[in-house]
């Protein structure tokens, strides 16, 4: 072994062997100089702190199926505690790093993290390695080839990358040599930490219905891909929101934590629709998946855009401030049993529908609330397995009317998008369960219900579920008009900019 050097892979998003070619890259850098190959993932010391309890375990999860998996080809995973821009130098001082490959990532956090690591790689000679493998497509390139601007709508963006080659994924198995384990590789210091060493009691969580990690993450996509005929007929909104079982794949918290890539999901699309007549997008599962492509342009491409000030994209709309209602939002106490449900479902499991975040984001910001959408993409951003930075931030926009979409007048109602798909109400019994006795008719409105009957019910409302917390009919009225204002506002603003 040549003076004792190191090639480290850093971890983020990218929690798998396939499609990973900055792994590949330390993998192959190792092997030909001898050198030691550390592949690291960084767990900050406040991490319970930052992630919710669902998205924790699955995380750590996750973890742990890439510590498997890299002990299969000779290599494994090493869990370093700490500040990432105060741990790392230290680390690289302490390893003889030479050599440094990692994924590029767009959350402006990280972004601001990286520079600082980058800047101490340079001073010190480590060469650096970054690749663009989140996503399906270079968002660099997508911003470069619409003149430096972001594409504002989906279609834009879809004729933007309509003739991009999407290069095949790679698979990582060959062994790594005996000569690149350090004479630290079995120390019990760098393992995958339990949930109670991250300060979690699991007994309070409930039943993990999404196991994490990358077995699982192919393993799901496998046996969707299988469904054929399902995959080129599936229509967004088509599906349901309150179906008890999911009727999506649920592949976003793979996608989102890089246990599965994107681009193998792409292509494993594209096999499956070839040669069949299939739903194109936005609404088929290839339109899903470019959803994301979009979001990750527009939030590569905006400043601040996880934010209403200073984000270029953002419509700038009064919102109100109402803790009670913010709380009771959060925690499904709203009175409105189709709210109340998906937000339960959301803070018990970590995952609800598409459109059942359309629901209660719509409530929660112009629909009936009026509280910023900032607030509920942090809730979003506790609560979801499968948060992503730019997702969230475009959809909560989108959602608010603040972005992409504007059509504010159309509302979402608390009672009659859920009986759509769900008449009885199988749903809302399921996660209100004090309401699950109630007759189908009231179901959705348990205010209606005569006294005696909420009474033989067991829940009398007001006492057992809490009262509407808002009037819908009346509220979405008042809030179309407070939408109507603030767009005269933000146009007058942009007539003057124009004019100066």
């Amino acid at each position: 072994m040549s003076t004792l050097q190191t090639v480290v892979h850093w971890f983020r998003l990218d929690l798998r062997l396939h499609d990973n070619l900055a792994l590949r890259n330390a993998i192959n850098e190792a092997e030909n100089r001898k050198h030691y190959l550390k592949p690291i993932y960084v767990i900050e010391p406040d991490i319970k702190n930052k992630i919710g309890a669902n998205r924790l375990r699955f995380l750590l999860q996750s973890l742990q199926d890439l510590d498997v998996n890299l002990r299969k080809i000779n290599s494994r995973l090493f869990i370093v505690k700490g500040r990432a821009v105060d741990l790392l130098p230290e680390l690289f001082e302490k390893w003889n790093v030479k050599f440094l490959t990692l994924q590029v990532d767009i959350d402006a956090e990280l972004v601001k993290q990286d520079e600082i690591i980058e800047k101490f790689c340079e001073e010190k000679d480590i060469f650096v390695v970054k690749r663009m493998q989140h996503t399906v497509y270079d968002f660099n390139s997508v911003i470069k080839k619409n003149n430096g601007g972001i594409p504002l709508t989906y279609q834009k963006f879809l004729s933007l990358v309509a003739d991009t080659q999407v290069k095949d994924t790679i698979e990582i198995a060959k062994q790594i040599s005996d000569d690149c384990k350090s004479t630290d590789f079995e120390l019990e210091e760098y393992k995958v930490p339990s949930l109670e060493e991250v300060g979690i009691n699991e007994s309070e969580l409930l039943e993990c219905k999404y196991p994490g990690g990358e077995t699982e993450g192919l393993k799901r996509l496998n046996i969707y891909m299988n469904k054929k005929q399902w995959v080129c007929n599936f229509e967004k909104p088509n599906s349901s929101p309150n179906s008890i079982e999911p009727s999506t794949t649920v592949l976003s918290p793979y996608i989102s934590h890089g246990c599965l890539s994107a681009k193998l999901f792409y292509h494993k699309l594209k096999q499956v629709e070839n040669g069949m007549k299939h739903t194109l997008p936005p609404v088929s599962l290839m339109g899903q998946l470019m959803w994301r492509e979009f979001y990750y342009v527009a939030g590569a491409g905006t400043k601040n855009f996880d934010k209403m000030v200073g984000n270029t994209v953002c419509t700038q709309i009064p919102w109100g401030k109402n803790e009670v209602h913010l709380k009771a939002w959060a925690e499904g106490k709203t009175g409105y049993p189709f709210v109340d449900a998906i937000m339960r479902q959301l803070k018990q499991e970590g995952w609800i529908h598409h459109l059942a975040r359309h629901m209660v984001a719509c409530f929660l910001t112009r629909g009936d609330l009026w509280i910023s959408w900032e607030e509920g993409a942090k809730v979003f951003e506790d609560y979801l397995l499968d948060y992503d930075w730019s997702l969230n931030a475009g959809n909560w926009m989108w959602l608010s009317a603040s972005a992409f979409f504007y059509k504010y007048y159309r509302v979402y109602s608390p009672v009659a998008f859920g009986k759509k798909t769900d008449k009885e109400g199988l749903y809302i019994r399921k996660y209100v369960p004090e309401l699950k006795k109630y007759p189908s008719e009231f179901i959705y409105e348990p205010w209606k219900a005569p006294k005696s009957v909420q009474r033989t019910a067991g829940c009398v409302v007001g006492e057992d579920y809490p009262n509407r917390i808002v009037d819908h009919d009346k509220v979405h009225k008042v809030n179309i008009q407070k939408m109507n204002a603030a767009y005269k506002v933000n146009k007058e603003k942009k007539a003057l900019k124009r004019k100066r």
